[in-house]
């Protein structure tokens, strides 16, 4: 809905050069110099139950996050060794043990990305198994939640990592969907990465299975 919000003024604004920018805890219009006094008195009027709306709406999602972290720390210490992932936060990790419920109920940590939908499948055509789409099944939160993790690791501001240097591999040789399809691999090596920190309790390694240095960045 704040998203929504958003473009909704962006779009009124746009015509008038006025950019919007925002910050979760402080919403705020961004205007050129020379345009800001073009505004009329009607345009002014009609943005301000828009902006009001902004952060009537960010307040409250302050409050629910940090309700959100007082559950996770009181109740679901586990929350502590999934976020040690980065661009796993509170939300994504209190959704994973919550939905799963019970670690034990499967026998091999990679059997979670199937169970979340997060699987492709194969269709055997001759000599070739060419890839399907993912299944979907399982928890549709959650997965979202795992593939907007996957966005961050492999995005610009992803740490680097045995799992995020996989990922822009696979995008690279992936063809014309090859980012899309890296991202739900990632995804889906995330749900079996979470899995293996929650059963075993272990301190992560990012660069567990990679030489200690840093990804060279492309010019």
């Amino acid at each position: 809905m704040k998203h929504n919000i958003l473009l909704v003024i962006a779009s009124v604004l746009s015509i008038r050069s006025v950019r919007v920018r925002y910050r979760p805890d402080k919403p705020s219009i961004s205007m050129n110099p020379e345009k800001a006094e073009g505004l009329s008195p009607e345009l002014q009027t009609a943005l301000e139950p828009l902006l009001a709306g902004i952060e009537s709406l960010s307040e409250r999602i302050c409050e629910y996050n940090e309700q959100i972290e007082h559950l996770a720390q009181e109740r679901y210490p586990q929350v502590a060794l999934l976020k040690q992932v980065k661009g796993v936060g509170t939300l994504i990790a209190l959704t994973f043990l919550l939905t799963l419920e019970d670690a034990h109920r499967f026998r091999k940590s990679r059997d979670v990305g199937c169970y979340l939908g997060l699987q492709p499948g194969r269709r055997n055509s001759g000599q070739s198994e060419p890839q399907m789409h993912i299944s979907k099944q399982g928890d549709p939160y959650l997965r979202t939640l795992l593939v907007q993790g996957a966005q961050h690791i492999l995005g610009p501001f992803g740490a680097d990592s045995d799992l995020r240097r996989w990922g822009l591999k696979l995008a690279e040789r992936g063809g014309r969907n090859g980012k899309k399809r890296a991202i739900i691999a990632t995804a889906r090596k995330l749900a079996v990465l979470l899995h293996h920190l929650w059963v075993s309790g272990e301190v992560y390694e990012p660069l567990h299975n990679s030489p200690q240095r840093p990804l060279a960045i492309a010019a």
